[in-house]
């Protein structure tokens, strides 16, 4: 058996060499096509050497025959849900049923499995070992995707948050409400409290109870918009106030099924607005019993003047403020969609002119111009609100083992990582996203210092401090540090080395940030960072953090691994129904389309789009946007699945997250996509079917 070596992520293709002569002959020709092997003189051996760094496995069928598959079996059965690592068998009697039974056992164990007869070209193997190799990377590109979704999910979440704004739906069939964590805190609840529609009433103050109550019915009656301001009595009687807004959603029968809208804090509005009343009565009394002493009134007028400005002002900031928070959520959405039209047209021309030079770098100018724009939309809302650590018991003995595949690719061949970790160390009290990608930060750090290669060794470990410092207190930490042989550093770089924008690396290499952004995280943490090293001999970066409190011990470091899915698959040319409110966008994503191959027919509503469903043609594939006036992307997927419920559906959209209420297990795409993106998406679709 034999492993080959792909760039980047993946590196071997494994061979099991005792299989005989073909395999040996199979390894020669994987290496003269440029790519690496890694044999295995037993199936133990072959299983054991299996990782993500494996681009495809060489088998023979008579090692297959004549070995216990289930150690095999099982770790294929335990890839993660990205994974399907392709096998390449050699047999004798093809990979048919009708000539090689065996074959079809093979396949159910291998999975992602292709079979070669001998004795068999060197093109024909050659070529299907580039296939297998072409599907692994395919494999890796669909993980980044996923992790990129991830990301922009959190930004809309950041979003929402830096608005103030609470989601809510409520539905009148059953009268459930289900509200967001800010909703819920705008009526005194905390997190983890429940907030139902009877106990929203109850929070009421009695004074506008009724007057909110004929309000819903008036809406749900007559379909116009929910708008309200009312007070609210927090459940430690303090009194705040909530305005609410919110739209009727009716079924395809034009009944109304549910109120969905927003909510906000105004108390400081509210005391802003009767502080400008108390302001305005205390001028008409004040000009009324002042009109004899003229001189006296006018100065007292001129004052109350001022004041009224003063409040005035204040008022118009916080409307502003709050305006703002409220279209932060829409600014990514419609900004993305503006972008989405013209990095889509900008991508197909570009492959228009190719032979232009002048024209290829303009586009090219362009393209990059529009990226900005992204970046900026993303920055925007990044930095609407700094968010708090997410602190709870992590297991830094897992973290570190579970990274130690990323850091290996981090640090490259030339690098060896080795780490030192002692038994049954107790959890830290950390945040484990901001963990991770400091260790990840120092490692790398580590790497660039060692230009040549080197070794870095990680090491996890446990200190009491009976005596507290200007730095720590006393008590117990977790000690995680990480050495390299690198080139060192003098006594006046390593005091400047935590300062802000402090870098060692060439222009362009580094921003400086990436110590003191560890060194913030540990003292936040109640932990500190040091930093020890010499010229010529190498540095070490110790992290120590507070060991967990008893009664929080609880795993938080990892969320359990997803099901694996089956195996990837190319697309081909399919039919595809298009379904975009607006013009450009739909105009951009058909010509990408159609220039992937596929028929594409192109509907601009979800209405005409049911209607072409019910015409009877056959798709393959619907791609809808989500934001659409009179039916969403949400409403038009179920409505086509209750019609055909083999239809794959990818929903495109420029939010971060689809709002409340349209919650489905329906593959998203975020503007503004490429080609290449749109493509991936389309092939990771077809895979899973």
């Amino acid at each position: 058996m034999g492993v080959a070596t792909i760039t980047d992520r993946v590196a071997t293709v494994l061979v099991l060499a005792p299989a005989g002569r073909d395999a040996q002959i199979a390894a020669s020709l994987l290496a003269e096509a440029g790519m690496t092997c890694l044999s295995a003189e037993s199936m133990a051996q072959f299983v054991e050497r299996l990782g993500e760094n494996i681009a495809f496995g060489v088998l023979t069928e008579e090692a297959l025959r004549s070995t216990d598959l289930k150690a095999l079996s099982g770790w294929i059965s335990a890839q993660p849900s990205w994974s399907d690592l392709p096998f390449i068998v050699l047999t004798q009697r093809g990979g048919g049923p009708e000539r090689n039974p065996a074959a079809a056992r093979l396949s159910e164990v291998l999975g992602n499995v292709s079979f070669i007869e001998r004795p068999f070209h060197a093109t024909t193997f050659i070529s299907v070992a580039r296939t297998a190799m072409r599907g692994r990377r395919r494999q890796f590109d669909a993980q980044l995707r996923m992790q990129a979704l991830d990301d922009g999910e959190r930004r809309l979440a950041t979003a929402l948050e830096a608005g103030r704004l609470g989601a809510w739906e409520f539905d009148l069939a059953t009268e459930a409400l289900t509200t967001s964590v800010t909703c819920r805190s705008i009526f005194g609840r905390g997190a983890d409290d429940t907030l139902s529609y009877d106990e929203l009433i109850s929070t009421i103050h009695p004074e506008d109870r009724e007057r909110m109550i004929d309000a819903v019915r008036h809406t749900i009656e007559t379909g116009q918009d929910y708008a309200i301001e009312y007070k609210v009595v927090w459940p430690d009687g303090s009194l705040h106030w909530a305005e609410i807004r919110a739209q009727v959603y009716r079924d395809g029968h034009g009944r109304p099924v549910k109120l969905v809208g927003v909510s906000a804090d105004i108390t400081e509005r509210r005391r802003l607005e009767e502080q400008q009343r108390q302001i305005n009565e205390t001028l008409e009394d004040r000009v009324t019993k002042r009109t004899a002493e003229l001189e006296e009134a006018h100065a007292a007028v001129m004052s109350e003047v001022a004041q009224r400005e003063k409040a005035e002002e204040q008022l118009r900031q916080a409307l502003k403020m709050e305006a703002i928070g409220q279209l932060t959520g829409g600014v990514a959405h419609d900004f993305n969609n503006l972008l989405m039209a013209v990095l889509g047209n900008l991508e197909l021309l570009r492959k228009h002119v190719d032979g232009d030079a002048k024209a290829v770098r303009l586009i090219d100018g362009a393209v990059q111009g529009a990226r900005r724009g992204a970046s900026l939309t993303q920055r925007l809302l990044a930095f609407a609100r700094r968010q708090d650590l997410q602190v709870g018991p992590v297991d830094l003995h897992k973290l570190v083992t579970e990274m130690e595949d990323l850091l290996r690719r981090s640090v490259g061949s030339a690098i060896t990582l080795q780490s030192e970790i002692t038994a049954d160390l107790p959890p830290a009290e950390a945040d484990s996203n901001q963990l991770e990608l400091a260790l990840l930060n120092l490692v790398v750090n580590a790497r660039d210092a060692m230009p040549d290669g080197g070794t870095i060794t990680i090491r996890l470990d446990m200190e009491d401090r009976a005596v507290a410092t200007d730095v720590l207190s006393a008590g117990r930490y977790l000690v995680l540090s990480v050495t390299d042989t690198g080139t060192g550093m003098d006594a006046e770089t390593l005091r400047k080395a935590i300062d802000p924008f402090f870098s060692t690396k060439e222009l362009g290499k580094g921003t400086g940030l990436g110590l003191s952004m560890i060194h913030g995280l540990a003292i936040q943490l109640k932990g500190a960072l040091q930093l020890s090293s010499r010229p010529g001999q190498g540095t070490t970066a110790v992290l120590r953090l507070p060991v967990a409190k008893p009664s929080e011990a609880r795993e938080t470091a990892f969320p359990p691994e997803v099901p694996s899915v089956g195996p990837s698959q190319e697309s081909g040319s399919l039919r595809i129904l298009m379904v975009d409110d607006d013009a450009l966008i739909a105009m951009s994503t058909v010509d990408m389309l159609e220039d992937l191959g596929h028929s594409v027919v192109e509907a601009n509503s979800g209405r005409q789009a049911l209607g072409i469903l019910e015409g009877g043609d056959v798709f393959d594939l619907m791609i809808t946007d989500f934001s659409m006036p009179g039916m969403n992307g949400a409403e038009l997927a179920r409505k086509a699945l209750a019609m055909r419920p083999h239809l794959k559906i990818l929903i495109a959209t420029g939010y971060a997250e689809l709002p409340a209420g349209a919650e489905l297990n329906i593959p998203r795409l975020g503007k503004p996509y490429s080609q290449d993106q749109l493509a991936t998406e389309i092939a990771k679709i077809v895979c899973q079917s």
